[in-house]
């Protein structure tokens, strides 16, 4: 019998909104956000590389991902010729 992974699965997706707050309750009411700060400026204040992305995503937020269309690196589509089709439809 073949199994697949694809479409719907019991447990699968996104948990409901509720079940994420009651995580983040449980999580406040065992850990000291103070406490978590102070030790993410230790981190930072050691050059810790993971800690300062860590702030650096939240503080100022992810840079954009950016795509080099000029490159054909194990790529076999060429975007220039795709986007000048796409232009004429």
């Amino acid at each position: 019998m073949k199994t697949s992974h694809g479409g719907k699965r019991i447990g699968a997706g996104r948990k409901p909104k509720a079940t994420e707050l009651e995580i983040i309750e449980n999580l406040d009411s065992i850990i000291n956000e103070t406490d978590v700060l102070v030790k993410l400026k230790e981190l930072i204040d050691k050059g810790d590389l993971r800690a300062i992305q860590l702030y650096l995503n939240y503080r100022r937020g992810k840079p954009k991902d950016s795509i080099d269309i000029n490159s054909t690196e194990n790529l076999s589509v060429d975007f220039k010729t795709l986007m000048s089709r796409l232009k004429k439809e």
